[in-house]
């Protein structure tokens, strides 16, 4: 697929190195154009020079971590995620929110965008920590999940959705937007978008496929269709991509796929191990 090229900014891999060298912490894992790091990423963000990343994703937790259970599979399972998803109380969470928003806003270069992912337990605090950092939101995508597990309580509406925040940097600048590839491109498996129509802001897209968890599973992994989308509609070739909240790095895959650089962060060394698995499975 094609890609527009409505604003010609891109990192070469000299600026790439320039961008990794100011990070004084080694790298947990490099090859090629995609690179891992060991750390809070608030500790890695303030060591990267302002204005040179092109775009982030980021999957935040959604402090869900309370003892409570959920379906996945057909079986009843707990939605105890690990330490990283246990809510800190309500001040205190949307402190966390306001802190790496506001250590992305630096690094993005002037038009450059976010995307966030999260469901309504945190995507509320994070649309207002955006606010609060001056990002000026551009949409917010429902993606429609068409296998979504049942509610297990038979109390409220069955989950089938989440929901993707997307802003640019600045109020007056000017982002990307490859809107001829998301008009005219091929979407298969997306039965909500028609061909040679606008594409509208619900995504029909499902969840990760068995191959996609060949290694292990992150508990929030997402489907590559869906980095796949976000990349290709709001980056260039050759840009830099970073993952503050990297999991098992279905981002970077993404950006891998398409020829993008990416930097991506988390603490927990086993999501960062299956991560390398699957980066190095791509690259077979």
């Amino acid at each position: 697929m094609e890609e527009g090229n409505n604003i010609k900014l891109v990192t070469t891999k000299k600026q790439q190195q320039k961008i990794l060298s100011s990070v004084k912490d080694k790298p947990y894992f490099k090859k090629d154009n995609f690179v891992l790091y060991k750390n809070d990423c608030l500790k890695i963000l303030e060591q990267l020079p302002e204005d040179s990343v092109d775009m982030i994703f980021a999957d935040p937790p959604y402090f869900l971590s309370n003892g409570g259970f959920t379906c996945d599979g057909g079986k009843m399972v707990s939605v105890n995620k690990g330490q990283w998803d246990v809510t800190n109380g309500l001040k205190k969470d949307f402190q966390f929110h306001l802190d790496w928003t506001k250590a992305c806003h630096r690094v993005l270069k002037p038009g450059g965008t976010i995307w966030i992912s999260g469901t309504y337990h945190s995507i509320y605090q994070c649309g207002f920590a955006l606010q609060v950092n001056k990002f000026h939101i551009l949409n917010d995508i429902a993606w429609f999940k068409p296998n979504a597990s049942p509610n297990l309580s038979c109390r409220f509406f069955t989950a089938s959705h989440e929901t993707l925040i997307w802003a640019r940097k600045d109020k007056k600048g000017k982002h990307k937007f490859n809107y001829d590839l998301m008009k005219n491109g091929d979407w298969p498996d997306d039965f909500i978008k028609k061909p040679n129509l606008q594409m509208r802001s619900v995504w029909s897209i499902y969840p990760p496929k068995n191959g996609e968890k060949k290694f292990g599973k992150h508990p929030t992994q997402k489907p590559i269709d869906l980095l796949v989308r976000i990349i290709l509609a709001s980056t260039d070739k050759n840009d830099l991509v970073l993952d503050p909240f990297t999991g098992s790095s279905t981002t970077g895959l993404a950006a891998a796929l398409n020829d993008r650089k990416f930097v991506g962060i988390d603490m927990e060394k086993k999501y960062l191990d299956l991560s390398i698995k699957r980066f190095n499975d791509l690259k077979k």
